[in-house]
């Protein structure tokens, strides 16, 4: 199951995020122990002051081609794990980290 939802906005994606990776960028899906999927992501940024979800709205609008102004942190923003929201036409925004997760997963 995709760790993304549709709807007429968007899409809602479940994220596990990496503070201080290395490197920003998305790791693939992955599938929590609780049998829910999630997008790894891995951010340079800390996660201090917000540094790293601002990191993480920003990745995720570079690979979904939207503006930073589109992608919200709905739910998580002290966590690991967080819901994103990205709003835009839901069918592009899915095919599009549908081939940057599996690029990834290969």
């Amino acid at each position: 199951m995709d760790p993304w939802r549709y709807s007429t906005e968007g899409i809602s994606i479940a994220l596990r995020v990496t503070p201080r990776g290395g490197r920003d960028d998305i790791d693939g899906i992955e599938t929590l122990a609780n049998g829910r999927s999630v997008v790894k992501v891995r951010v340079r940024a800390i996660a201090e002051g917000g540094e790293a979800n601002r990191a993480v709205t920003e990745l995720l609008a570079k690979v979904l081609g939207v503006p930073k102004a589109r992608v919200k942190v709905l739910s998580g923003t002290t966590s690991r794990l967080k819901q994103v929201a990205v709003g835009g036409d839901p069918k592009i925004l899915g095919e599009t980290l549908r081939k940057a997760t599996v690029a990834k997963a290969e």
